[in-house]
């Protein structure tokens, strides 16, 4: 087995965005620190990865995202205070986060778009492939979508895309994949990408979610993607180059996902994630889906 084909431990998870859809709540909290019931939300995305078996993630960061780093170390103070008070459950969800994974970080000190992003991972990741999971993008633990992706990277190499069908009207708010389909139903083979397209220029609605396994040649296409769409240096266009041939790093497949999705980078979908969990905890689910089938019907 070569490097590049070697079993998969990296994770990195791009988080330097600003948050603006979210403001003024991000002006000076990160919105991946925004909670989700009453977990942040980047704590499900690093949950995802080790549960994939990816216990080593890389952090892509930017300023005003110290409270990523807080939440993943281990704060003494509070759980010496919880232990004294004999509180052992809170204090094993505020050590969960800092047991899960082991962490590293990197500045992205000049956000130049996701590209950039993944770029900055590049000595951290070496020549190895490596996973990407986008912090807006939380996918259910029962669907495991990851895991799947690398399984089908390892048998085939190359580079790996989730992929979900949205609504032809939605197609612009993504990137959108030309595919061709394969012997299994939910894997597809892609042969080009796009960046965002109009609805009449898509190559279909097949559209690209957060979650990649990539073959590290990628980082050499990224150094030489000049800018694309908005300015920024796009991942999509270096996966279109990998499209184009596979000599340079492999195949590029699409895994079709079909299960839960929540987007929590939208203000109408990060409350619907909420309302979605908190009705499905064992805890809050009861009594709260008894209080929404009360407000629905008598409040709206």
């Amino acid at each position: 087995m070569t490097e590049s084909n070697a079993r998969i431990s990296k994770a990195v998870v791009p988080a330097a965005g600003r948050g603006t859809r979210f403001l003024p709540a991000t002006k000076a909290t990160p919105k991946e620190m925004l909670p989700v019931v009453d977990k942040p939300a980047i704590q499900y995305v690093v949950e995802e990865a080790v549960a994939a078996g990816l216990s080593d993630v890389l952090m892509v960061t930017g300023r005003n995202k110290r409270p990523l780093e807080d939440h993943f170390d281990r704060n003494y103070e509070l759980e010496q205070a919880l232990s004294r008070k004999g509180d052992e459950a809170r204090l094993a969800r505020v050590q969960e986060s800092s047991d899960l994974a082991t962490m590293h970080y990197v500045r992205q000190g000049d956000p130049r778009g996701l590209g950039h992003a993944v770029l900055c991972a590049a000595p951290h990741v070496g020549n190895e492939p490596f996973a990407v999971l986008l912090g807006d993008d939380l996918i259910d633990p029962r669907d495991p979508l990851l895991a799947r992706m690398v399984d089908v990277q390892e048998r085939e190499g190359g580079s790996v895309i989730a992929l979900m069908e949205v609504a032809p009207e939605q197609i612009h708010l993504y990137g959108s994949a030309a595919v061709e389909t394969t012997g299994e139903d939910d894997v597809v083979r892609v042969t080009g990408l796009v960046e965002k397209p109009d609805p009449a220029d898509a190559p279909s609605n097949y559209a690209v979610i957060g979650r990649y396994v990539l073959d590290p040649s990628i980082f050499g296409i990224l150094r030489q993607t000049e800018p694309g769409r908005g300015g920024e240096i796009q991942l999509t266009d270096a996966l279109q180059k990998l499209t184009e041939d596979e000599k340079v790093g492999g195949p590029v497949h699409g895994v079709v996902f079909k299960g839960r999705r929540y987007d929590t980078g939208d203000r109408g979908d990060y409350l619907r994630a909420i309302v979605r969990l908190a009705c499905e905890r064992e805890d809050l689910g009861p009594d709260f889906r008894a209080w929404l089938r009360s407000y629905v019907t008598e409040e709206m």
